[in-house]
């Protein structure tokens, strides 16, 4: 397994794209209520990533997904197509996951929004899944196992009385939108990778508030829980540096201290 390590001069590169994709996030949030059409966001995105940063969306293309962003709304665990005939409803739980490419270095993160009034259900799974990301983040650091992140994640969620979904897990990014190695979110086999300074990649933990199975539509892409129950995603792109690791996508509405440490 090629693991790269990145340069200081890469990784500067790569905090450029992690920003702008955070970025978008935090542009396209004022956005989200209900009445306005999935399609809508995808379009207010791509017009940010494009017109405004100047950069290029990873998404749009990649093996034929035709839009600019991911979004994924309630059931559906990831990759949903935005599209004119989903509209935003209170109560909804939305996952919108960018990635950015800047000067040929990738930025990818996604966060969950609650579209106006929350279920308590919702509002519940979304906090778990983002604290479940927010662990796995302060566990990082040279000389850890990567199964152990996984095996934390799953624990802490299914203490919770969620579970963690198998089939998608994070990856190593750079100049590549998915490198080595993989990252799971659960306890498995992660071929002995221990983390090394400099490496990047990605931790973006799927949690479902009912059984972790899941089903993929016609359509190729859209992924729903297979028992129609919500699920929630978050996720950081990182560097692991000397004593820990540096969120290269971390928004406005976050903080170094409420990320990194547990307090």
């Amino acid at each position: 397994m090629a693991i790269s390590i990145k340069t200081p001069e890469e990784i500067e590169k790569m905090r450029i794209a992690g920003r702008l994709a955070a970025e978008v996030l935090e542009m396209i949030e004022p956005h989200i209520r209900p009445g306005i059409t999935t399609a809508e966001l995808d379009r207010l995105c791509h017009h940010h990533i494009v017109d405004v940063q100047q950069a290029i969306s990873a998404c749009l293309g990649y093996h034929g997904f035709p839009k600019s962003v991911c979004i994924s709304v309630n059931e559906v665990v990831c990759h949903g197509i935005p599209g004119d005939e989903k509209i935003l409803k209170d109560g909804d739980i939305v996952n919108i996951d960018v990635t950015v490419i800047k000067d040929g270095w990738h930025g990818d993160t996604s966060t969950m929004f609650i579209v106006g009034k929350p279920t308590i259900l919702g509002e519940r799974l979304c906090h778990v899944t983002q604290e479940s990301l927010y662990l796995a983040l302060r566990m990082v650091k040279p000389g850890i196992r990567l199964r152990s992140v996984g095996r934390a994640i799953q624990h802490y969620v299914e203490a919770k009385d969620f579970s963690v979904v198998r089939e998608y897990c994070g990856h190593g990014i750079g100049q590549g939108f998915h490198e080595e190695p993989q990252v799971l979110h659960y306890d498995a086999d992660d071929g002995g990778v221990v983390l090394q300074q400099g490496m990047t990649l990605t931790i973006e933990p799927m949690v479902n508030a009912g059984d972790y199975r899941i089903r993929t539509m016609k359509d190729g892409w859209t992924v729903k829980t297979k028992d129609r129950s919500l699920s929630a995603q978050y996720e950081h792109t990182i560097v692991v540096t000397e004593n820990g690791c540096e969120i290269l996508t971390l928004r406005k509405d976050e903080t170094i201290s409420r990320v990194l440490i547990n307090e």
